[in-house]
């Protein structure tokens, strides 16, 4: 054992740091910092260092009062248990071991080391030469060694206690078939609501106060989606611009929330946060990124993975050790073929989902998770990882399926059990409302459910996650209002962000006052609200785009920690509130007929008994799609019928049975649409046209010609006076009522 102090100490402090130095051998699991009620286990995991050192610190960690070396090694884990430690206690580690970077290893006992499984941290990280364990004016740069204490620019982690009573509210547990994303930013939501404090807003006790979750249970979502929560770091380079890591995509420790969200120094208030939510019946969802860390590539800092064991936690060139495969765009890839990386990774999501209650994982890049070094594998460790898991198994797992590395594209190629971010819906809607030739068939592959990515192995609708705006990209307002992207805020030259975003300025790029032109736009945002709300799959929804938010033609907001990317709850238009109200009007239609989300595809099944098929392909004459109305590039206007009475019976939910006419329009005029007869003794209830959003549709005989505006939806049910009927009535009701209840934070 090698103890020494650090600075001036007092008498008291140095008896402290005396009762605190009778270290024992402690166990080697579980990793991290582990409060027992008597003291604290540390354990930490690397398999090639020699030697590893505890750093405890005062309070505020600025000071260093003490280097406790580990005394066991126990299965490539460096161990021991300090019984004066408590909650509170704030360290760090020093890890010795050979500095070879051509032979991957990047050992520097003079870099201060985030714990791996750190559940606080404490400070802010300073930029400086120190947190590099090379001398960065040397001209081989990173096979020099640097020896300068990195301590005082370092964030330090911080011991807890996990004790929280939970109360009486329990997970929502949404079914897939009823979920709705909400894509929503912590501080962005909160930064300039009015209904919440001052001091509170941009943290998570900010979404913790009740207007927030009641705002969501009203508008009709289920599911809160948050952009990355974990720990992360603030780029240098963004920092010299004076701007941030807005986003977080930049994670440091996968078990520690992002200090800037703390308002309190209590670990707690996440805690808070979800249970505030899931009391509302209002899930709670985490971006996370396991794909890459905060380090960088050869040439970056050294702040935790990196000097702990840089050949196991992350992929190396094989014949090259000293560089890092980088599959992510950010400079290393996380190697989840590691058995000790991937436990690292599975404990981190079973910690969220028991200790902390989230409800599931969005995984950024997630094909990098799955991917061995010999490519792409749905059977690889980290897939079969959360597939056989118990806790895993059991919450929504979300994939963002690609990156930039071989076979990277991977929609549709995940197992069983987990849902896909589908971005050939997001295009192929956006292409179709553009008026682009030649999409119509596949547009009606993504509105139902993209049978032909997800149909296979019992997977369900539900696989698909259908979404026209995410946080990456043109929000709505802007998809509408700009041809090209404007990033210039991020000091970049406008040369970052995606170009092809099939988007349409309508006319004039950005904000302008011609009535046509806004009424128009304000058209195309229903359309593209309604085809994702009444598609099959699982609709997300963008923060702020209910109410036409706008990110000033920016699709790269990343570094935009500013009024671009917060939601301006005061500056809502009427427009606004009106697209509003469309929003939950369309939600609440979704909700009211199961046939929107039912768990089996729709692929033309024919119910003999009753002469009818699930789904029905109809030209504007009313008559069914031929071979060569699919055909014609010029079509850009047909109808689709969804006949709930061609389900089985044994599988049908209450209202499961209702007939639903959707007619789309993306012609640039009126298209007089024959209304088809399905049923004798009916006709059509009109529910929604987005050419008229408050408007209360009547009924309509069948072979009617309904006057579909340009460029708009229409939807209608089937009506009669009987069972079914009643439930369809009771329905649109429901719709009505939930239109009449106030919106908070209004």
């Amino acid at each position: 054992m090698n103890i020494s102090t650090r600075g001036d100490t007092t008498l008291a402090q140095a008896m402290q740091v005396l009762r605190r130095s009778n270290v024992r051998e402690g166990k080697p699991f579980p990793l991290g910092a582990t409060w027992d009620g008597l003291g604290v286990n540390f354990a930490l995991f690397s398999a090639n260092a020699t030697k590893v050192e505890l750093c405890l610190f005062d309070d505020s960690g600025e000071t260093e009062l003490e280097r406790i070396e580990l005394p066991e090694y126990t299965d490539e884990v460096w161990h021991g248990y300090l019984p004066a430690a408590r909650p509170g206690t704030v360290y760090g580690y020093r890890v010795h071991g050979p500095f070879e970077p051509d032979a991957g290893h990047r050992f520097n006992p003079n870099k201060l080391l985030i714990d791996p499984y750190a559940k606080q941290l404490v400070g802010k990280l300073r930029w400086g030469p120190e947190l590099f364990a090379y001398k960065m004016d040397h001209a081989d740069k990173d096979k020099s060694f640097d020896d300068r204490d990195s301590a005082p620019l370092m964030q330090k982690c911080r011991v807890i206690d996990q004790a929280f009573t939970w109360g009486a509210s329990r997970k929502p547990e949404t079914s897939w078939e009823r979920t709705i994303f909400y894509e929503m930013h912590v501080k962005g939501f909160t930064k300039l609501h009015p209904l919440v404090p001052e001091a509170d807003r941009g943290t998570f006790a900010g979404l913790a106060n009740p207007s927030i979750p009641a705002y969501l249970r009203s508008l009709g979502v289920t599911s809160a989606e948050l952009l990355p929560i974990h720990a992360f770091v603030d780029d240098s380079y963004l920092e010299e611009k004076g701007l941030r890591n807005y986003w977080g995509y930049n994670s440091l420790a996968f078990f520690a929330p992002e200090p800037r969200y703390l308002q309190s120094p209590m670990v707690s208030e996440f805690k808070e946060m979800v249970n505030q939510f899931h009391a509302h019946g209002i899930e709670v969802i985490l971006d996370v990124v396991y794909n890459h860390t905060a380090e960088g590539n050869e040439l970056g800092p050294t702040l935790s993975f990196k000097g702990i064991d840089n050949a196991s936690y992350y992929r190396l060139m094989p014949d090259q050790k000293r560089y890092y495969i980088n599959d992510t765009g950010t400079g290393n890839t996380v190697n989840l073929s590691h058995q000790r990386v991937l436990q690292m990774v599975a404990d981190s999501l079973r910690y969220w989902a028991t200790e902390m209650h989230v409800d599931g994982f969005r995984f950024d890049l997630a094909t990098i998770l799955a991917r061995e070094p010999y490519g792409f594998d749905e059977g690889g460790g980290f897939l079969d990882a959360c597939r056989q898991d118990p806790v895993l198994s059991s919450v929504k797992l979300i994939a963002e399926p690609w990156d930039i590395g071989p076979g990277g594209y991977q929609v549709g190629q995940f197992p069983p059990g987990w849902a896909e971010w589908n971005d050939k819906f997001r295009d192929t809607v956006r292409s179709f409302w553009k008026g682009d030739s030649g999409v119509l068939p596949e547009f009606a592959k993504r509105i139902t459910g993209s049978g032909d990515l997800f149909n296979k192995r019992g997977r369900k609708p539900w696989s698909s996650v259908n979404f026209v705006t995410a946080h990456d990209g043109f929000n709505l307002n802007d998809l509408v209002s700009y041809n090209e992207k404007h990033n210039e805020a991020n000091g970049e030259e406008n040369r970052d962000g995606h170009s092809n975003n099939h988007s349409w300025n309508h006319g004039v790029e950005g904000p302008t006052d011609d009535p046509e032109i806004i009424e128009l736009r304000e058209r195309q945002k229903r359309n593209f609200i309604a085809t994702m709300m009444l598609s099959h799959g699982t609709p997300m929804l963008l923060a702020g785009d209910e109410f036409g938010h706008t990110q000033q033609g920016s699709n790269n907001a990343y570094a935009q920690d500013n009024e671009i990317s917060w939601l301006d709850w005061l500056g809502i238009t009427s427009q606004g509130r009106s697209l509003r109200e469309f929003t939950r009007k369309v939600i609440a239609m979704r909700k009211a007929f199961p046939i929107l989300y039912r768990g089996r595809f729709f692929v033309g099944a024919h119910n003999e008994e009753l002469d009818v098929k699930d789904v029905t392909w109809l030209s504007p004459s009313g008559e069914e799609m031929t071979t060569e109305n699919w055909h014609d590039g010029n079509a850009r206007c047909f109808g689709m019928v969804l006949d709930g009475r061609a389900q089985e019976s044994g599988i049908r939910r209450r209202g499961s049975d209702a007939t639903l006419l959707l007619v789309y329009n993306a012609h640039f005029d009126v298209v007089n649409f024959a209304l088809p007869a399905v049923a004798e003794g009916k006709e059509w209830l009109g529910l929604i046209d987005t050419n008229q959003p408050e408007a209360q549709l009547a009924s309509f005989p069948f072979g009617h010609n309904y006057a579909v505006t340009g460029r708009s939806l229409v939807a209608f049910g089937l009506s009669a006076e009987d069972s079914a009927t009643r439930r369809l009535r009771q329905g649109v009701g429901s719709i009505l009522e939930v239109m009449e209840t106030p919106l908070p934070g209004t």
